[in-house]
C-alpha cells in the first residue's frame, strides 16, 4: 500500500489477543483506511494553500506556509503578520524548525497569540491575543 503515498490507519497485525496470542489476520488494509501525511505548516513570506482531493471528489485545503493570521483583537478579526513562532505544546523542536500547529504561541504585529485552529486541515490560521 506504499505507493498511494499515504498512511494507513486501523487495527495493527502484531497486536496481541487477551491471551497472549497474536491475532489472525482476516484481511488486508483497505485503501479507504488511508490516511494523510502531517500537513506541516511552517512560516513562510506568502501563505501558500495546497489543494488535496478527499474522498468523494472533495477537496482539502492545507497550508504550506504561512505568513499571516487572522487575530482576534477584541470582538473582531484583524490581518496580522507573523514574525516568529515563540513555542509549541505539541513538539519543543517544532518552534526551532518554524512549524505551527493548534497551540502554538506566535508573535505577530500585535504582539504574541496563540493559534487556535488547525492550520493543516483548515487551509488558514486562526489566533487570539495573549494578554
Amino acid at each position: 500500500m506504499s505507493q498511494f503515498g499515504s498512511q494507513l490507519h486501523g487495527r495493527s497485525d502484531r497486536k496481541l489477543k487477551g491471551n497472549g496470542k497474536l491475532k489472525k489476520k482476516n484481511r488486508d488494509k483497505k485503501r479507504y483506511e488511508m490516511g494523510g501525511y502531517f500537513a506541516n505548516t511552517r512560516l513562510g513570506e506568502e501563505n501558500k494553500v495546497n489543494q488535496v482531493r478527499g474522498r468523494g471528489a472533495s477537496y482539502k485545503n492545507k497550508l504550506k506556509y504561512a505568513a499571516y493570521a487572522n487575530l482576534l483583537v477584541g470582538s473582531s478579526y484583524k490581518k496580522a503578520r507573523i514574525k516568529s513562532i515563540i513555542e509549541s505544546r505539541d513538539n519543543r523542536n517544532f518552534a526551532r524548525l518554524k512549524i505551527m500547529t493548534k497551540g502554538t504561541v506566535i508573535d505577530t504585529d500585535e504582539g504574541k497569540a496563540v493559534i487556535t485552529n488547525r492550520p493543516g486541515r483548515e487551509g488558514s490560521i486562526n489566533a487570539r491575543l495573549l494578554k
